[in-house]
């Protein structure tokens, strides 16, 4: 007996350690898909393996009394119910673990809140027509969504964060909504700051590109840096994610090659306790240059 307890004496020491290691952040990949209907379907997106949140965009016009409307380019038309079908593509994600979210806003499009009862009245829609409501009219018909994402590049910057409270609180109906943001990476964002302050959000996918003064150029990861530093020290969030053209073509600005993302910003960026990994755009860009194929080990 005291020979086992001796042996066991020398082991603790060495089991305390291995237990008290930090783990290695372990991230995903966030795609949007919706705009390029040779992107292919949302159940082939998902069906790769690569993603484990999916962005459908957009739903680009909604607010200030409008009737809301989607967009998903080629894929479908939502209007007269073209795009029910797509219920079994969230179904099929959701299998796999996959959230699926809903994408507000977009760089083109008609939107705005004018009110706090506007915003209310958005979140009420929302929950009806693809949540967890009820609706003669689900544009994506019967699957319910696991949130809804604020990609807000234009218009006022008044009363979204009312339209997270809104949403947020559908969630104490028995299924959590997950809120998710892309603001731009320059920050405070002029969109979605005030938003962001709620706390509320559980992914916030900053946009690292079309913004020279924090994104990445010529060699130089200092900018890109220096902003994801920022975004780490000064929001509230569930997991910050990086978000990057999936090829050179996708953005104007900012694109990081492969190999310079994964030895010289990943290894950086993943030291942060909010680090949740990378989302690109889109789906269509991923595809024609294998961008999340050559860097999804390091994520």
């Amino acid at each position: 007996m005291a020979k086992i307890s001796q042996a066991a004496s020398l082991l603790l020491p060495l089991l305390i350690l291995l237990l008290i290691k930090p783990s290695r952040a372990a991230g995903g990949i966030s795609i949007y898909w919706g705009q390029n209907g040779n992107e292919g379907t949302l159940a082939e997106t998902c069906a790769t393996g690569r993603y484990a949140y999916v962005n459908i965009a957009f739903l680009n016009k909604f607010g200030n009394s409008q009737t809301p409307e989607m967009n998903l380019a080629g894929h479908c038309n939502p209007a007269g119910g073209g795009c029910t079908g797509v219920s079994g593509g969230i179904r099929s994600c959701q299998k796999q673990g996959i959230k699926v979210l809903l994408s507000l806003g977009g760089g083109i499009g008609n939107y705005t809140l004018a009110s706090k009862g506007d915003a209310r009245n958005v979140a009420d829609y929302l929950w009806n027509n693809f949540l967890g409501g009820q609706s003669s009219s689900r544009p994506l018909g019967d699957a319910v969504l696991d949130g809804v994402d604020f990609d807000i590049e234009q218009g006022s910057a008044l009363y979204w964060e009312d339209l997270a409270r809104f949403l947020s609180k559908y969630g104490n109906r028995g299924r959590k909504v997950y809120l998710a943001a892309a603001p731009q990476c320059p920050f405070p964002d002029r969109n979605l700051g005030t938003a962001l302050n709620t706390g509320l959000f559980d992914y916030v996918w900053v946009q690292f590109y079309n913004n020279r003064p924090c994104q990445y150029s010529s060699g130089n990861t200092t900018n890109l840096l220096n902003s994801w530093n920022r975004w780490t020290s000064s929001i509230d969030a569930g997991k910050i994610f990086l978000g990057l053209p999936a090829a050179p073509s996708a953005a104007g600005s900012g694109y990081v090659p492969p190999d310079v993302l994964t030895s010289q910003i990943l290894p950086v960026i993943k030291k942060s306790p909010e680090y949740g990994g990378v989302m690109l755009w889109s789906k269509f860009w991923d595809d024609q240059n294998g961008y999340s194929p050559s860097i999804i080990s390091s994520v």
